[in-house]
């Protein structure tokens, strides 16, 4: 069986999510490709050296301009800040390396068009992780709209919510500046729902929004950021330069109407993930907190029977989880990225493309943009007006 060698950067949560899901999927999937965990690469050495011996990395490396230039290397994989995402996949490009990429894509649609283009000139294939496509019972709403189960799409409702800042003493990590990651929970979570409402109903029009910082400063991380406890924290503070919510109405290419509520203040919510579609024959609904249930509502049953009904989406017929366990015996949240990696390997084996992919990764970023523009002026922004 032929191998493709992978090379990491970036050793940290994402980092973790990949390590293991390139691991796993030879072990459950018939993949035609083999991948080798042959490199590592984080700013700690000592820590990505750790990392490495952890996850099964035959080497552990500082440099990652070294690395993408490296001959026995055939994929870059980007677990990165986001502000880190566009040179390395440009350099990847460059040096015709296959790209794995962690989103939200880019800081700014701008960055993301010129990423796409340059892995399109190149020639290599390219996506970016919006692992929920993946989860298999959104896949199986996807096969039920385009099986026509729902009929027309009138409208979407999908909410992201968190709440790991409420504290104002929680300090000014990489994600609440604005030059490292573009956004808050708009650009951190949005972009998720953004992919699967395109996914999963079709292109956005036009958009609408209102983002909101509640907490304006924070103290500055000092060497035990990490193990923030609430109470805590350096007296020196700086600027928190990102949305902590954002809201967003849209109008589809389609006709329909969606709705997007993104936040990192909703106490209770640790991961809240969840998504609302109604149509013409029916409506689905899912929770990511309860990840392996669909809920479906079938127009054409009976009045009196009508009602929502839970899929359990844990039989070997439904997308991916044939190569798992018996029905019934349910799988996470790190599952999502095996079958990522699976798809990938797929098509890089058979010579075709995988979605989402960087292109994918640039009109979110449009979306995603427009509703900044939309926020900042007070007005409906144009979708395709981001140029």
């Amino acid at each position: 069986m032929k191998k493709v060698n992978v090379a990491i950067i970036g050793t940290k949560f994402m980092g973790k999510a990949h390590s293991n899901a390139w691991s796993q999927a030879p072990k459950f999937f018939d993949v035609g490709l083999t991948p080798v965990l042959k490199v590592a690469c984080g700013q700690d050495m000592d820590a990505t050296s750790d990392f490495a011996k952890n996850w099964g990395w035959e080497e552990s490396v500082g440099d990652w301009k070294k690395v993408v230039e490296r001959k026995d290397i055939d994929i870059i994989d980007v677990c990165t800040p986001t502000y880190l995402h566009k040179e390395i996949v440009l350099a990847a490009a460059k040096n015709g390396k296959h790209i794995f990429c962690e989103k939200p894509l880019a800081l700014n649609f701008t960055e993301a068009k010129e990423m796409y283009e340059a892995a399109e000139k190149a020639g290599v294939l390219h996506y970016v992780n919006h692992n929920y496509r993946r989860t298999p019972a959104i896949a199986f709403a996807k096969k039920l709209i385009d099986d026509g189960k729902i009929g027309q799409i009138f409208h979407w409702r999908g909410t992201y919510l968190q709440d790991w800042i409420t504290d104002p003493n929680f300090p000014l990590t990489w994600h609440l500046q604005k030059q490292f990651a573009g956004a808050g929970p708009h650009y951190d979570l949005n972009s998720h729902s953004v992919d699967l409402a395109r996914y999963l109903v079709g292109e956005v029009k036009s958009v609408s929004a209102m983002l909101k910082t509640f907490v304006t400063e924070r103290p500055l991380p000092g060497k035990d950021a990490g193990t923030f406890k609430s109470g805590t924290g350096a007296a020196e503070k700086g600027k928190v330069t990102v949305d902590d919510a954002a809201f967003m109405v849209a109008e589809f290419e389609n006709g329909a109407l969606g709705a997007f509520e993104s936040s990192r203040f909703a106490s209770g919510r640790k991961n809240f993930n969840y998504f609302e579609i109604y149509g013409s024959k029916g409506s689905l609904a899912f929770d990511l907190e309860r990840m392996n249930e669909l809920q479906y509502l079938n127009l054409d049953d009976p009045v009196d029977e009508q009602g929502f009904r839970t899929i359990l989406v844990t039989n070997s017929a439904h997308p991916y989880v044939g190569a798992w366990w018996p029905p019934g015996h349910i799988i996470g949240y790190e599952h999502e990225f095996t079958h990522a990696v699976v798809d990938f390997l797929a098509a890089l084996e058979n010579g075709t493309k995988i979605t989402p992919s960087l292109y994918d990764g640039m009109l979110d970023m449009q979306v995603l943009e427009a509703a900044i523009v939309s926020s900042d002026t007070g007005r409906r922004v144009n979708v395709a007006d981001i140029k």
